[in-house]
């Protein structure tokens, strides 16, 4: 399993990051740029990757962060 962060719509109208295996959120922001830009600093820091998501809870986009034997060519 990869360590994922990862950024979540709550419906009191805030944003919460946290880690993808645990219950208890990292952090609650009010906007979602805030979030997605705490999100990709641990993400960072970790070598581990973010997945975002939007208000419907669906998958918006997601980055890695470490060193991929097979990157992509080209």
């Amino acid at each position: 399993m990869s360590k994922q962060v990862r950024v979540s719509p709550n419906p009191s109208w805030w944003w919460r990051v946290h880690k993808s295996w645990s219950q208890r959120d990292s952090l609650h922001t009010d906007t979602k740029l805030e979030a997605v830009s705490k999100a990709e600093s641990i993400a960072r820091n970790r070598w581990w990757e973010t997945k975002i998501q939007n208000m419907d809870w669906k998958i918006s986009w997601g980055n890695s962060y470490w060193n991929d034997p097979f990157p992509p060519k080209g």
